[in-house]
């Protein structure tokens, strides 16, 4: 998908505003997963508390090489996605119009305005909110962006190139999957650096269209996808990340809302770093597959760390949130 070259890249322009973030050996994770070692990409270390910062930061530079005129973006996000062009979009001295969907995070909601966003709530969920977003986009002189972006993926491909260079002997790592921009950046960092490393994506079972869809060889769309990790809350798979992650995971699992739940709770215990629901969602699956990982060095990408109070402390207490 991209040349070392072309990562190396993305690479450097990232760094200029996002400093590496940790991958750190956790004994504690390790022992409770059976592993040989266990190796936790820290994404919620990164400006933003997630991965997607890294793709605003490569997107908005080719929209402001290839698209001069464009005043501004418009997007779809439950969150991450939001902070990451928001952030992005303003340092360039653009707009950035996001979309959420209505009862999204009130706390995701309050960054993105301080990034300078203008917010605007719109439909049920992301999908239908994804769709306002681009209907606006034709009548504004504002790039619409999309979930799934070669520039997203070059960008967020930045996190792989840094785990994959500080551990090359990784024998699988977990990544969770909403739009598909991280696995597929992922995908990318591992193949350009020729490594063999098992990718496994990791999807909610109340959301779990990307399964769906990898295992019935085209697009599945879901009725719902009531997960309270929102950043997996996707009905309809990418077409464009499914052709990627269709053929360059070693497979996908889905893990429940209670299994999300515990991880997030294990993840505090083990290393006392909070961990969103799809940033736990990693950790999740390893833990239902330990004999598949035992004795085995294993990298766990905790993607974010942007959850509302009052149901992290639900969690905490020992509960699963309602989606």
């Amino acid at each position: 998908m991209f040349a070392i070259a072309e990562l190396d890249a993305a690479a450097g322009l990232v760094a200029a505003r996002v400093p590496p973030t940790p991958a750190l050996d956790w004994p504690l994770l390790a022992q409770a997963l059976g592993a040989g070692q266990v190796i936790v990409k820290h994404e919620n270390h990164a400006p933003t508390g997630a991965f997607k910062v890294r793709g605003g930061i490569t997107f908005i530079d080719w929209l402001r090489r290839t698209h001069p005129r464009m005043q501004g973006i418009v997007t779809a996000t439950r969150g991450n996605h939001g902070q990451s062009q928001a952030r992005a979009a303003t340092a360039a001295g653009l707009r950035a119009l996001i979309v959420v969907p209505q009862g999204n995070s009130v706390e995701k909601n309050a960054a993105m305005r301080a990034y300078g966003a203008e917010l605007i709530e719109h439909g049920q969920d992301f999908d239908a909110a994804r769709a306002h977003a681009m209907q606006l986009a034709e009548s504004q002189p504002l790039f619409p962006v999309p979930p799934f972006h070669r520039e997203l993926v070059r960008g967020v491909a930045t996190y792989g190139l840094e785990l994959f260079r500080a551990h090359p002997d990784l024998d699988r790592v977990y990544v969770p999957i909403g739009c598909g921009s991280g696995i597929c950046g992922t995908i990318a960092a591992r193949d350009a650096l020729g490594l063999k490393t098992e990718i496994v994506g990791v999807v909610a079972s109340a959301a779990d269209g990307a399964l769906r869809s990898v295992r019935a060889g085209h697009v599945v769309e879901t009725d719902s996808a009531r997960t309270f990790a929102d950043g997996l809350a996707v009905r309809v798979p990418v077409a464009e990340a499914l052709a990627i992650y269709r053929t360059g995971a070693h497979h996908l699992g889905a893990v429940s809302e209670g299994e999300i739940a515990a991880a997030m709770r294990l993840y505090f215990t083990a290393t006392h770093n909070l961990a969103e629901g799809a940033g736990a969602a990693a950790l999740a699956l390893a833990l239902q597959e330990r004999d598949q990982i035992a004795g085995r060095k294993v990298g766990l990408v905790l993607s974010g760390g942007n959850i509302d109070s009052p149901l992290y402390a639900q969690v905490l207490g020992g509960g699963v949130p309602a989606a």
